[in-house]
């Protein structure tokens, strides 16, 4: 039996994001991880406000922004960010490798 071939990829890190507003909002993430499309979203379990979702990332930096019902905003519970082409910012988020 073959085995499969080891890749020098890092191993990619669960991150898991956390959005607080009123219940009933649309929550997504877009970023550079996903081309900026608002796809991935954020859910309100409890129905109390409280919104996340699960990433599978590798180490690195990543720029995103949370869009709740179709507005872009920062994720004000993450005070690093930078400004973008658009006159605006995007929130950071630093995944370290795992030790």
């Amino acid at each position: 039996m073959k085995k499969a071939a080891k890749t020098d990829r890092p191993a990619r890190r669960s991150i898991t994001l956390v959005y607080e507003d009123a219940p009933g909002k649309n929550v997504m993430v877009a970023g550079c991880f996903n081309n900026w499309q608002p796809t991935k979203a954020l859910i309100d379990k409890d129905g109390c406000g409280v919104y996340s979702c699960r990433l599978l990332l590798e180490p690195g930096e990543y720029q995103y922004k949370f869009v709740i019902d179709g507005e872009w905003r920062l994720d004000n519970a993450n005070p690093n960010f930078v400004p973008n082409e658009f006159g605006s910012l995007n929130s950071v988020l630093v995944v370290d490798a795992k030790k």
